[in-house]
């Protein structure tokens, strides 16, 4: 099913100027956005996608925008949860993000032209998509378990999205105040691209990649693309000036790149964070502390000779208090006075003047400091408190090139995420002085940024892989750890000696790639799809019966290596939907083992094959051989080599104990064929009645639970990693298959049997502490930010899949209604639940209440108790 996001108001009516005092507002004030179906032809499709498969869950749109910004109170279209702005790490309610838009800008005859995604008073709109069906959003993964599967996907999450900036439509498109003219289009689409992975080295970024394209008749000269991001740092339960007032802006252009030659790396990451990273009034973290940053790295432009510019402001409707670093004006380039304004750049003149000057603004945190000497113009009054963090944005901006009509062109660059910043909870208090930031500055800790900042280059571009087989595998360094002099006559009279450098013992590492996109890394095994088997024993303890076919996960092929490089299994137990809050409880892991090898040049020992199973290494060195035997202190000696070996995992490979991992059809073969289809017609001996292989079934019960209990279930693939290429083993992400059931009776027996509902707690006290797990910790799992009244629950279980709860006073006034509507037998169908909320969206108040459950296998009425 589709929607259709109707920004309320913005479609209608333009935004004045000055639409309000502050453009933010606290996103449960302000007005939800509506989604439905949109009957006229004509009207933009204007849609959202999220991202949630990785480590950061970010909103993207059809508009030019990402982030929700102003847009209201939005569903994601997909799983209809909340959508988030950009939360980092996933789950954690930290966000990075207001919203980010694409900004670009050219000369057009003698018109300068600019056409956004979004403003600084967020009163401007100027890409759009068509009507659907050609408007919506596109999505597509490379998980074949994905509902959203495409052999034309790139990432295990894209979303595709289509818009232009010819609509020039008043009641859709602001006039531009400033320059005192509606909007010019510069006629250009862009195809937007965003991917997301689930990896361990690639979950903490998304990649943004653009075609542009010039769809109108006139040359578009001299132009200038910019990414314009808004921050917010803060945990969503803080709103107000702590909220979106301490941000501060900078840019990293290099960091160590760590390992025995600690090169530089260039990372070229504009980046935004809290001041402080948000510590407890005891000076301490804790989960709502903000202590990361979000930031922006450009991967590709359509020359590699562009000149590139960074731009920050503190937006104030107060001219006099609305800074952003400006140089001093010579006579080569003389000052632009942007209407009295400093900081933000009102109007297509202006903000094409930022886009191409090609300033690189110094750190916010260093607007205290005299930068006059460096041609900067002198600190502003409030420099201090800018300094000290303020409602910051920043323009990462490229250029010039031209675009000719017809041209695409394409830009790409990463949103990447880094945590851990801010290292102490103090540091801010002890060591910020505004006009001496350095102190302070060198407290931080940008590794963490940095490495994924990396890592989204090489996933964008693999360094050292030839990808169009032109024999270029791109830019290397020889890490030199041992090397001498040589000395050559090459001629006698006059002597000329040559001499050069001879590496003894050195590594060549690429850093960068051939310069042909690849946007693909190494992946682990898709994960497997679950089947949850709920029941209540005799013992009355709840147990769930975790099923599912192994097939892809074993089969196929890692998209990088081309090998099937599966090794096993782990299941996953959780009270809350965080990934933080998972437990392992079982692992199945193949029974096979590492070789390291004693390289003499680099003075260790080094992995660089793949897994070896005990009956390889044995037709190698002998039957009898226990590769255990020989550790790193007693090695193997073999021919002119040393070896040790070391388990690959933990090698719990027995599959016939009904207590862990397990087959459940232990004596099937390996299929004929592994072509469902095929099997179906010629060895249907081979399926289940389901129609899955038998081989390929594997089973996992969780015992001794509580009934009244949500548990969150996920099963992992992972592989044996990358030795080649130095990665671990990889995993997939708990969030792949989670699956939230609780441990009572499947719907099927319900209905069979005729059981009888039953409610809980009930009665239901206010003092009950059912937050706490003394008290059944039946209330706000995963949110524990939100207050008591918006977490309070009354339980219903032992449904039907499908039935009607109707709850009544004790004088038959009719207080709640709650449509329950599952399929038979799939997750928490057997269950419901009621927030104390009435129709008329009140507090339940104490009493006795009637309750009574209506479906076509009978009724039931029954009693609660609320004491408040």
């Amino acid at each position: 099913m589709k929607y259709i996001l109707l920004l309320a108001g913005l479609l209608l009516t333009p935004f004045p100027a000055f639409p309000f005092l502050s453009p933010k507002l606290n996103p449960y004030e302000r007005p939800p956005s509506r989604l439905y179906k949109e009957a006229l032809n004509d009207i933009p499709n204007i849609e959202i996608g999220v991202h949630t498969v990785g480590n950061v869950w970010m909103t993207v749109t059809n508009i030019g925008q990402f982030g929700t910004g102003y847009l209201g109170a939005l569903l994601d279209p997909v799983t209809q949860q909340p959508a988030t702005s950009c939360i980092f790490p996933a789950n954690s309610k930290i966000n990075y993000l207001y919203v980010g838009a694409f900004w670009i800008g050219a000369v057009v005859g003698r018109d300068t032209l600019v056409s956004i995604g979004v403003d600084d008073y967020y009163s401007v709109i100027e890409f759009w998509p068509d009507p659907a069906p050609r408007g919506e959003i596109v999505r597509r993964s490379i998980q074949s378990t994905n509902p959203f599967y495409s052999r034309q996907a790139v990432s295990e999450q894209d979303i595709i999205a289509v818009y232009t900036d010819t609509l020039t439509d008043p009641g859709r498109v602001n006039v531009d105040a400033t320059d005192g003219r509606p909007h010019i289009p510069l006629n250009i689409e862009v195809s937007q691209r965003s991917y997301a992975w689930s990896y361990d080295y690639a979950s903490d970024f998304i990649l943004f990649d653009y075609s542009i394209k010039n769809i109108g008749r006139k040359l578009l000269d001299q132009v200038y693309m910019s990414v314009y991001v808004d921050g917010d740092v803060h945990h969503t339960s803080i709103w107000g000036d702590e909220a979106y007032g301490e941000d501060l802006c900078g840019f990293k252009r290099d960091f160590p790149s760590g390992g025995a030659c600690n090169f530089i790396d260039t990372i070229r990451i504009a980046y935004i964070m809290d001041n402080d990273g948000d510590p407890t009034p005891q000076f301490t973290w804790s989960p709502t502390s903000a202590r990361g940053a979000a930031g922006v790295r450009v991967e590709r432009t359509p020359s590699d000779s562009l000149s590139y510019s960074f731009n920050w402001w503190i937006t104030n409707y107060n001219a006099a208090t609305d800074f952003g670093p400006r140089r001093a004006g010579t006579p080569e380039d003389p000052f632009r006075d942007m209407n009295g304004i400093l900081g933000t750049p009102l109007g297509d003149r202006n903000k094409y003047y930022v886009m191409r000057h090609q300033e690189f603004d110094y750190d916010q945190l260093f607007t205290g400091m005299d930068q006059t000497a460096e041609g900067w113009l002198p600190q502003p009054e409030n420099a201090a408190g800018i300094a000290k963090g303020g409602d910051a944005r920043y323009l990462l901006s490229f250029g010039p090139f031209n675009i000719h009509p017809g041209e695409v062109l394409p830009i790409t660059f990463a949103w990447v995420c880094g945590d851990n910043v801010h290292v102490g909870p103090k540091d801010f208090l002890l060591y910020f002085n505004s006009s001496q930031p350095q102190l302070y500055y060198n407290k931080l800790d940008f590794s963490d940024l940095a490495l994924n900042s990396r890592w989204a280059s090489w996933v964008y571009d693999n360094p050292g892989y030839d990808t169009d087989g032109d024999g270029y595998k791109g830019k290397y360094r020889i890490c030199a750890l041992d090397s001498t002099f040589t000395f050559d006559t090459i001629q006698i009279e006059p002597p000329v000696i040559e001499t050069s450098v001879v590496y003894l013992n050195a590594d060549t590492l690429y850093y960068e790639g051939d310069g042909v996109p690849d946007f693909r890394g190494a992946s682990p095994p898709p994960p497997p799809v679950l089947r949850i088997f709920p029941r209540i024993n005799a013992f009355n303890e709840g147990e769930l019966r975790v099923r599912w076919s192994g097939l892809r996960s074993e089969t196929e092929r890692d998209v990088f290596s081309n090998r099937v490089d599966f090794e096993g299994y782990r299941v996953y137990q959780s009270l809350a939907p965080g990934a933080d809050q998972f437990v392992m409880i079982s692992s199945y892991d193949r029974d096979d083992y590492n070789r390291y090898i004693w390289i003499r040049n680099h003075e260790r020992y080094e992995l660089r094959d793949i897994p070896f199973t005990l009956d390889s290494i044995r037709t190698l060195y002998g039957d009898s051989f226990d590769p255990l035997r020989y550790d790193r202190d007693n090695p193997f000696y073999w021919k002119d080599s040393a070896f040790y070996f070391a388990r690959q995992g933990w090698n719990q490979s027995d599959l016939t104990d009904t207590n862990l991992i397990h087959k459940l059809y232990p004596d099937a073969p390996y299929p004929t064929t592994l072509n469902v289809d095929s099997a179906r017609l010629y060895h249907p001996e081979e399926l289940t009645e389901a129609g899955y292989f038998k081989y390929f079934e594997y089973e996992y019960t969780l015992k001794h639970l509580l009934p009244s209990q949500l548990y969150y279930i996920a099963v992992t693939a992972f592989d044996y990693g990358s030795p080649g290429s130095g990665l671990d083993a990889l995993e997939t992400a708990v969030s792949a298959n989670m699956v939230a059931e609780y441990p009572q009776n499947q719907t099927s027996r319900v209905e069979s049997g005729g059981l009888k509902v039953v409610v809980y707690p009930n009665p239901y006290r206010i003092d009950g502490n059912y937050r706490d797990q003394n008290g059944g910790g039946f209330e706000g799992r995963g949110n524990e930010d939100l207050p008591d009244d918006r977490v309070r629950r009354i339980h219903f279980t032992n449904l039907p899949h499908k039935c009607k709860i109707k709850i009544f006073t004790i004088d038959g006034d009719l207080v709640r209604e709650i449509n329950h509507d599952y399929a038979p037998n799939s997750p928490r169908s057997m269950h419901d639940e009621w927030d104390l909320i009435t129709r008329n969206t009140q507090a339940a108040v104490s009493g006795i209440y009637y309750y009574s459950v209506e479906s076509e296998y009978g009724n039931q009425l029954g009693k609660i108790v609320i004491i408040m």
